[in-house]
Formats: C-alpha cells, structure tokens, sequence
C-alpha cells in the first residue's frame, strides 16, 4: 500500500515506553501564537469528582448536544492503552472510523503505527482519540460548535489518561487543543501546553500520504515529542 516504515537515524534511538481521508492544507506564513487549554477533571459533574472510563463512554455513546448525532452509524470514543504516556489526538472520525468505532485505520491509519513505531511504541501502547466522535458528513472539517460539543469529553479522556505528552496530529486538531488560529506549520517545533501536559504538533498522516516530502519534518516532530516526554520523567 506503499505504507514507508519509519525508522530512527543517525544513531538517535527512541525511548521504549493510527483515519482515512483527513488531509490538512499546506503551512502558510501567517505569525504564530498559541494558546492554552484548560482541562476539567469530568464531563457534567463537580470539577472535583472524575468520571470512570466507563461512565464518560457511556456519555459518549448516548450523546445529542449537536446535530452530528443524526448521521453517525456510532460514536469513535478512542483506543488503547488507559495507562499511556502518549497520547495521540486527531481531528474527527472519518467514514471508515465511523463503521468500526475506531480512529485512524485505513491507509492513514497505518502511518500513523508506523509513526508510533518510529518513537519505540506499538500502537495498543498508546491512547488515541479524536477532537470530536462523531463523523462530520462528507468528512468536512468540524464546525466550531461541533468541537466545542465535544470539549468536555475530551477534557475528560485526558483527566483519566494523565497522559506525559500529547501528540496532536493535524492542523484542525492543533487548533482546537491549542484554542488558536495560527496555521500548523507556525505551530511545529516547539513544544506547547495543554494544562501543563507537554503538546508537541505533527502533520495528520493523511496529509502525508499527500506530501511525501514532509515526513522529514514530521520526523523532527516525533524527536521532538520523544525528548519532551524524556524530560517529564527526569
């Protein structure tokens, strides 16, 4: 399928410890800035009283606070591991996603574990989710209200997860963690916050199915990411 494994170079080895058709536009050279996000520790409870894994996918499963309830077949809550140092975070379910309940298979998906692979991880290693789970129609991008709709999950995923670093895949994604217009290629490269978690922002690997030539940068990016992380557990 013409799926490029990623491997280390030069020497550097990773430390030990996956969405078809989502392609993010070209970086453009509008000024950077960022912002920060805040986590809440639950979805509709008291900001001290976390909901379990099981409650806040039940949540999920039986939400209708926007109108992408409608169309979807389920919802993509997320996969893997519980107890990850890593968690992965991309934009929306994608047709393929919306049948299994799953994020990022198909060819897009398979990048993505090979560049789980290239940070010495396997893909039930880590946690991925999405900004927003349900399937928005046609794959078009998430409105504004539809991410915000969905916020709270997420914030809740992360409560639970305690993750050690955040990779967030795409620009639609970014943006929405990062709560900034400022297009991707001015968010690479440096390690952001989302409540005091290390963020570090890659290219969705759909665009990189696209754009051969940025799996370089998107390499720089997972070095990035590995050596945040390698500091959160100095």
């Amino acid at each position: 399928m013409g799926i490029q494994v990623w491997v280390s170079r030069q020497g550097e080895r990773p430390a030990p410890t996956e969405d078809p058709g989502r392609a993010d536009p070209a970086p453009d050279d509008v000024p950077a800035s960022a912002g920060r996000a805040q986590t809440a520790a639950s979805v509709g409870t008291p900001s001290n009283c976390v909901l379990s894994w099981e409650d806040l996918e039940a949540r999920v499963a039986g939400c209708t606070t926007c109108a992408l309830h409608q169309g979807r077949t389920q919802t993509v809550f997320g996969v893997g591991n519980r107890e990850a140092g890593w968690m992965v975070i991309g934009e929306a379910p994608g047709e393929q996603e919306d049948l299994q309940g799953e994020p990022f298979v198909g060819r897009a998906g398979q990048l993505l574990n090979e560049m789980i692979r290239a940070v010495g991880l396997r893909r039930e290693a880590v946690y991925i989710a999405n900004v927003v789970k349900c399937r928005p129609p046609r794959n078009r991008d998430p409105a504004t209200e539809e991410a915000a709709a969905c916020e709270e999950y997420l914030k809740g995923q992360v409560a639970l997860l305690k993750p050690k670093i955040i990779l967030a895949v795409g620009r639609v994604a970014a943006q929405n963690l990062l709560k900034t217009t400022t297009p991707i290629g001015k968010l690479r490269g440096q390690v952001h916050y989302y409540d005091r978690i290390p963020l570090v922002v890659t290219y969705h690997p759909a665009y990189l199915l696209r754009s051969q030539t940025e799996k370089r940068r998107a390499w720089e990016d997972l070095k990035l990411a590995m050596r945040a992380f390698r500091q959160q557990n100095t």
